[in-house]
């Protein structure tokens, strides 16, 4: 029985603004060659990413990271993460 190994990308994002009074963070993210921006409202749990172009991709994952580190995220820091998918 052969064990075929799931596809993997790293995502790498950069925390640009934040405010917790306001409650948002954004920055932007990037896997393969795409790359995107992202707003995050935490305290509404909404995240919009754009452009649209592979947001299918990228946004649940870049979602799921975001909610596991939220206190650990600042501004101008650079974080990465894996996605089960090749981009």
């Amino acid at each position: 029985m052969s064990t075929k190994r799931l596809p993997e990308s790293i995502a790498h994002v950069r925390v640009t603004r934040q405010s917790w009074q306001h409650g948002f963070l954004e920055g932007e993210v990037s896997a393969g060659d795409f790359e995107w921006q992202f707003q995050w409202h935490f305290r509404r749990g909404e995240l919009s990413v754009k452009p649209s172009q592979g947001r299918a991709l990228i946004k649940e994952p870049l979602g799921r990271f975001l909610e596991q580190r939220d206190y650990e995220l600042e501004p101008g820091g650079d974080y990465a993460f894996t996605i089960r998918a090749e981009l």
